[in-house]
């Protein structure tokens, strides 16, 4: 039977963060509340193998000094984080930083409370704006699309949102929402039912439109978020059935370089 993953997306302010935010990004990861026991790094093929015995977030560190990205996984697929900042320029707020796991994790009470614990500590520390965490499968259908190419060779895949700037592609399980999707929603997000809304440390608002990601892609899934959709404002976001990009964004102007 086929992994079933569970993403959970942090998107970045433009720019590289520091190599003392990534020790640090590390060490909460792999020291403190030990996510998984990294074995992998590298770049996407992973080719370098950490010493046996305790992790030293150093070697990572010096790995992202050096390629300002990197990608880190367990023995087998199962779990893994990648982080992809953006450089040059072209577009700026297309960074982001991906933890990958079993969505069999999220069936325990415990862990999806830990789960929103130490997303939260990673937006502070990494200055995200918004985190979306939801199948992979949930991502994929929202977020791109194969697009055949007008002379009829071949095919193209299009985003449907390149970023947050752009709007928002849906919503997901869990999405937390930093200062600029506060102030763009404003009164919209207190008129969501209280038991899919929560006020975070920070100034952070989650809304969660089911309480368990399996429940993406069903009827009754996307029957709330909709619902959650209409509340918030649709031309927020991008409408999949008519191939709608949002009308309204945030406004992203005043947001700081990573740092």
């Amino acid at each position: 039977m086929a992994l079933r993953y569970l993403k959970t997306r942090f998107s970045l302010l433009p720019g590289a963060p520091r190599t003392s935010t990534i020790r640090e990004l590390a060490r909460r990861f792999f020291a403190e509340d030990r996510w998984f026991q990294p074995v992998r790094f590298g770049g996407f093929d992973m080719a370098e193998r950490f010493a046996p015995g305790p992790f030293n977030p150093d070697v990572l560190a010096a790995y992202y000094e050096e390629f300002k990205n990197f990608t880190l996984g367990a023995k087998t697929d199962r779990d893994f984080l990648q982080i992809s900042p953006e450089r040059h320029g072209r577009y700026p707020y297309a960074g982001s930083f991906t933890w990958m796991t079993s969505v069999v994790e999220a069936k325990k009470p415990g862990w999806r409370e830990a789960h929103l614990r130490q997303v939260v500590e990673i937006m502070h520390l990494l200055g995200s704006p918004l985190v979306q965490a939801g199948l992979r499968n949930d991502f994929e259908r929202k977020c791109d699309r194969i697009v055949p190419n007008e002379d009829g060779f071949g095919s193209t895949l299009v985003f449907n949102v390149r970023d947050y700037s752009e709007g928002l592609d849906g919503l997901f399980w869990r999405n937390i929402f930093g200062a600029p999707f506060v102030k763009h929603f404003g009164p919209r997000l207190d008129a969501i039912p209280p038991e899919q809304r929560q006020a975070l440390d920070g100034g952070l608002v989650l809304v969660q439109p089911y309480e368990l990601p399996t429940q993406a892609m069903t009827p009754e899934g996307d029957a709330a978020e909709a619902r959650l959709i209409a509340t918030l404002g649709p031309e927020s976001f991008f409408d999949l059935p008519t191939l709608t990009r949002p009308t309204r964004v945030p406004d992203v102007s005043s947001l700081p370089p990573a740092s």
